[in-house]
């Protein structure tokens, strides 16, 4: 069995996996076993693979399953006490691994944990996917130490210090393999984005712990395979935040939460419309909110699972602020400018 596994999940990314591959090959190949999961490919991935990169393993999907599913079957293929999930577009460094590995050898009650993530085209910014490690608002708005909403900050190391936080990025996590099997893994039913987050938030409710673990990072191209104003990518984020939610949050919180967000998500609707002129956006929007209602039934068991399994009245590192009244109406820009306080 391996001690780590780090699976790069590559659909199509012939040209990321030539520019990134290779570091994460130099910087830990002593410490991991490397896994190629193609999701159906149509370029030339698996040629660039077995002719310039012998060493990696590869596991064929049989087609484009997506980010979620594509690596529960990828995992299901791999015995391993720690899977590290990578983007093809994420540049590895010295001695990236082994702090991330210590800590969690030591802390069997931390489920999975990140490094600093920074921009592989600014190299003294954070990158926007996950920066120094991730939280919510209480209305299930992302924010990262180091990003709110489109606002980077540079890295001058102001969150140099290992924190727990609500959730790790996708782009370079490290889980433990027993508890990702333990929750159920990834829901390969959201396909792509916020497949993390919910993860992270099923594995807090049981009591576990995710961290960011700064004193290693790596460098993330991001939007490798969706760019950032695409309207596919905005109607999977509204339709999965809102699944998400839905599953995750207490009793005595869902009415009311959902009820504002019906609010906040039309506005948000309006504002792509009539500031960004984009209808495509602004229908996204609507069909993440209708598809949201037409499927929410089927989670209606996994809601009930999650509930009876959690461990605390309250969501573990969720902040009890609304993030747009930070951003917008008070003008907190940076992470630390943010109330300090957390729900417990």
């Amino acid at each position: 069995m391996n001690k780590v596994a780090i699976v790069i999940l590559n659909w199509n990314g012939a040209r990321m996996l030539r520019q990134y591959l290779p570091s994460v090959l130099q910087y830990s190949r002593d410490e991991a076993t490397v896994y190629v999961a193609d999701n159906a490919s149509t370029d030339d991935s698996l040629q660039v693979l077995r002719v310039y990169f012998p060493e990696c393993h590869i596991i064929l999907l049989e087609k484009n399953w997506g980010f979620a599913e594509g690596y529960n079957k990828a995992l299901s293929q791999i015995d391993a006490s720690y899977y590290l999930l990578l983007n093809s577009d994420v540049e590895a460094t010295h001695h990236w691994l082994t702090p991330m590995v210590e800590l969690m050898d030591a802390h069997p009650e931390i489920a999975a944990c990140q490094p600093k993530l920074l921009s592989a085209t600014h190299r003294d910014r954070f990158e926007y996917a996950g920066a120094s490690g991730g939280y919510i608002d209480r209305y299930g708005y992302p924010f990262c130490r180091g990003r709110l909403f489109e606002t980077v900050e540079a890295d001058n190391g102001q969150y140099d210090y290992q924190a727990d936080v609500h959730w790790a990025t996708g782009a370079a996590l490290l889980v433990r393999a027993r508890i990702y099997k333990e929750v159920g893994g990834l829901d390969g039913r959201f396909f792509a984005h916020n497949e993390e987050i919910d993860l992270c938030w099923r594995m807090r409710l049981r009591g576990y712990r995710v961290v960011c673990v700064p004193d290693s990072h790596v460098y993330h191209l991001g939007g490798g395979t969706l760019p950032k104003s695409n309207p596919m990518k905005t109607y999977l984020n509204f339709r999965n935040n809102l699944t998400m939610l839905y599953k995750c949050l207490p009793d005595a919180e869902l009415r009311r939460v959902m009820r504002i967000r019906w609010l906040l998500d039309y506005l948000a609707a309006c504002q792509m419309l009539v500031l960004k002129h984009s209808w495509a956006d602004f229908l996204a929007v609507c069909r993440g909110r209708r598809d949201f209602k037409r499927w929410r039934k089927e989670f209606e068991a996994d809601r009930q699972a999650i509930q009876s399994q959690r461990v605390a009245a309250a969501t573990p590192d969720r902040s009890p602020f609304s993030l747009l009244w930070q951003y917008y109406v008070k003008g907190r820009k940076r992470f630390s400018d943010l109330p300090a306080e957390m729900e417990k």
